[in-house]
């Protein structure tokens, strides 16, 4: 049991310290990589949303309007995924033990539901539309929509590529907003083509239909997640029934109980268990070994392990 752990003895008077900074130095280089990414995309959309404001009164085109709209609409869920980054950054007190991480997590919910709204506003447009299409300047929309999408692949790749848009749910949620924009400026450019060739202007609508069922299912996964984690669910790619035999392959190891394991934020993961054991020596060696597998295999450093003989009685806990 010990073989996997003997690179780390030197560690032992200080696991604590050892690897944490570790852990919580690859959690700081994405959060500062994600505010650069964020920025960056922030700035493209305000601006655009803006471009595209104008167009739209220029050219009188509602789709360049609405478009608009779900632009200012993501410019300020990537001023709140910013906001949310920085204040999760404050340090924890006595009122906050965990500090402010979980920001992130009601951020990417908020998200998740105001995607939601804009698919649903979509639909709902579109459902007009459909009954009787307007005609729409397509030259001039096509233009526009083009300068949009690449401005929507330029804050994408920026996210992308600055943040950690798989681990982290709230830089997901920013870059979904972003993605559905660019579905919308493909669909408007499609759509654009579409009636220059055919002047078939229920194209339009039909378009903005299939982009916001796109956007629903983006929207689906986050909010689903968010409120995992919220429910202090466990968290995805950690399995219990691994953690708890690995914990009773330790020598002198009786029992595992009351293990949980649960996110405080994207990434961050903190678990607690009761381990039986018996009666005094080796205690602190299983006590290490535990800490040791749980931080080295299974990457969770907030632990607390609480280490009890077969006598100790305590209430059935409800949970």
């Amino acid at each position: 049991m010990h073989n996997h752990n003997h690179d780390h003895d030197e560690h032992h008077p200080s696991h604590s310290h050892g690897h944490h900074h570790g852990h919580s130095h690859d959690h700081h280089a994405a959060r500062s990589g994600g505010k650069k990414g964020l920025l960056i995309a922030l700035v493209i959309t305000g601006s655009i949303a803006v471009l595209e404001f104008i167009g739209g009164l220029v050219t009188n085109s509602l789709a360049l309007l609405s478009d608009s709209g779900h632009m200012l609409s993501d410019a300020s869920s990537l001023v709140l995924s910013l906001f949310a980054l920085w204040f999760a950054s404050r340090a924890a007190n006595s009122r906050k033990t965990y500090g402010y991480y979980r920001t992130e997590i009601l951020v990417a919910l908020l998200n998740g539901v105001t995607l939601f709204v804009i698919a649903a506003i979509i639909i709902w447009e579109a459902y007009g539309r459909l009954m009787e299409p307007p005609v729409v300047s397509s030259g001039t929309m096509i233009i526009i929509a083009s300068i949009g999408l690449l401005a929507n692949l330029a804050s994408a790749w920026a996210l992308l590529r600055k943040g950690d848009v798989k681990g982290n749910i709230n830089m997901r949620s920013a870059y979904l907003h972003v993605l559905g924009d660019a579905l919308g400026s493909i669909g408007a450019i499609l759509g654009g083509i579409v009636m220059i060739v055919f002047e078939w202007y229920i194209f339009d609508p039909i378009v903005s239909v299939i982009v916001a069922l796109l956007i629903l299912k983006g929207a689906w996964g986050v909010i689903t997640q968010s409120v995992h984690v919220l429910m202090e669910g466990t968290p995805y790619g950690v399995d219990m029934e691994e953690i708890k035999s690995q914990l009773e392959k330790i020598s002198g190891v009786i029992e595992v109980h009351d293990l949980h394991v649960w996110s405080i934020t994207s990434g961050m993961n903190a678990l607690s268990c009761h381990l039986v054991t018996g009666e005094e020596p080796g205690q602190q060696r299983i006590l290490q070994e535990a800490i040791e597998i749980l931080e080295v295999k299974f990457n969770i450093g907030h632990t607390t392990i609480q280490i009890e003989t077969p006598q100790i009685r305590h209430q059935e806990l409800l949970v």
